[in-house]
């Protein structure tokens, strides 16, 4: 899967960003945005296979990919990973994404 090849990369560079590296941070957000955008369906595929700790840094920019996808399917992804890992928090993320759909 490309996609998971891409992120990978993505989210190894993200993960070894100083939280002060508001550039650095930001540029790995937006390749993740622009990776995750382009097929909702494949990133559904995606984002049930990741890791805990992979949708922790991918979290960081469900709202921004809500906006662009604009689907009630990727919401519905995203609850799903809400259940599936449940110390994430995620639910407040979840929601804002939804507001943007």
């Amino acid at each position: 899967m490309m996609i998971k090849n891409l992120m990978d990369k993505i989210i190894a560079e993200r993960k070894k960003k100083s939280i002060e590296d508001d550039y650095g941070i930001q540029d790995c957000w937006d390749k993740m945005v622009d990776i995750l955008s382009k097929d909702v369906r494949e990133t559904e595929t995606y984002l049930e296979s990741c890791s805990e700790k992979d949708i922790y840094f991918i979290s960081e920019v469900f709202e921004d990919v809500s906006e662009q996808l604009q689907s009630k399917e990727y919401i519905d992804c995203l609850r799903r990973l809400d259940k599936k890992f449940p110390s994430l928090n995620l639910k407040k993320d979840i929601d804002l994404a939804e507001e943007y759909i």
